[in-house]
């Protein structure tokens, strides 16, 4: 034997790593899936029959739409607010700091099905509402309950609500950006809110998007609890027609139906927001992977 072949090291013999738990994992995932989707093919209870024969009545697409509507609204309002209730946060003004402090307190502090039974009954606590001089006279009153509706106070419910959230999302997102650039566009003249619109917010977005994807999509869910007030949304629908029909189980599972399907195009959705806002923040890929 040569010094040469003497010196060759051994050839590696490579053995794989087994992992016996992730088959067993994975074995046990399929026996679960299979005894789920055995049990919802067999199983009377689900009434498939019964929930298509009411997935697409008017009834039930009337709930959807007050669902989306409310939906649209909720975030509508509470972006809006809660922008305003942001910026209050942010504020040099101590009374108006302590406010916003005040306002997402009472708001984030308590069960948001109360609130909607307060709204509901709004009616109870202020039977009318006038206009005049505060501890002096009023000019002219009308009753409460004549001046609003329960879509109204759904909506209101949730606005109210969700700005509070809002408002702490916002807030994040303004505080993320780097103070420099507040400095140097305040010396280029720009004003407080100028400088808010065309410089902060806009960096902010890329924290504010995600978070507020997600509200969105609670949001939807939490439009169910208006049954408090009470207003017909998709589960307030369900109700009703099963409280006729009693198939409680299957329509209560036709309005989950209905929420995944939109909770679903709502995150393609978010998606496709995120990346547009995501522009800048993350490496391009160059084509062939070639470097300068």
């Amino acid at each position: 034997m040569t010094d040469t072949e003497r010196a060759r090291p051994e050839l590696i013999r490579a053995v794989p790593v087994r992992h016996p738990g992730r088959w067993v994992a994975a074995a046990v995932i399929v026996v679960l899936f299979a005894m789920l989707v055995s049990n919802v093919v067999t199983n009377p209870n689900f009434n498939w029959a019964e929930q298509w024969k009411y997935f697409l009545s008017e009834p039930v697409l009337n709930g959807v739409r007050n669902t989306i509507w409310l939906t649209i609204a909720a975030m509508i309002g509470g972006v809006g607010l809660g922008i305003v209730l942001a910026l209050m946060r942010l504020s040099a003004n101590p009374l108006m700091r302590g406010a916003a402090w005040l306002y997402l307190w009472v708001f984030r502090g308590t069960p948001l099905y109360t609130q909607l039974l307060i709204w509901g009954n709004i009616g109870a606590l202020f039977p009318q509402v006038g206009i005049g001089i505060p501890f002096g006279p009023e000019f002219a009153t009308w009753p409460t309950n004549a001046l609003y509706s329960a879509a109204v106070m759904a909506a209101l419910g949730l606005i109210l609500n969700e700005a509070a959230y809002m408002a702490e999302i916002i807030r994040a997102g303004i505080l993320s950006v780097d103070p420099g650039q507040q400095e140097a566009s305040q010396a280029l003249g720009m004003t407080r809110m100028q400088t808010m619109r065309r410089v902060v917010l806009p960096q902010a977005m890329r924290v504010i998007v995600p978070p507020t994807g997600n509200e969105a999509i609670s949001m939807l869910k939490n439009t169910s609890l208006v049954v408090a007030i009470p207003y017909l949304e998709l589960t307030f629908t369900a109700q009703t027609i099963y409280a006729s029909t009693y198939q409680v189980i299957p329509m209560l599972i036709m309005a989950c139906i209905w929420y995944l399907i939109l909770s679903s195009i709502m995150m393609v959705g978010q998606y496709y927001l995120e990346r547009h806002f995501a522009k800048g923040s993350v490496p391009v890929k160059t084509r062939g992977g070639g470097g300068a």
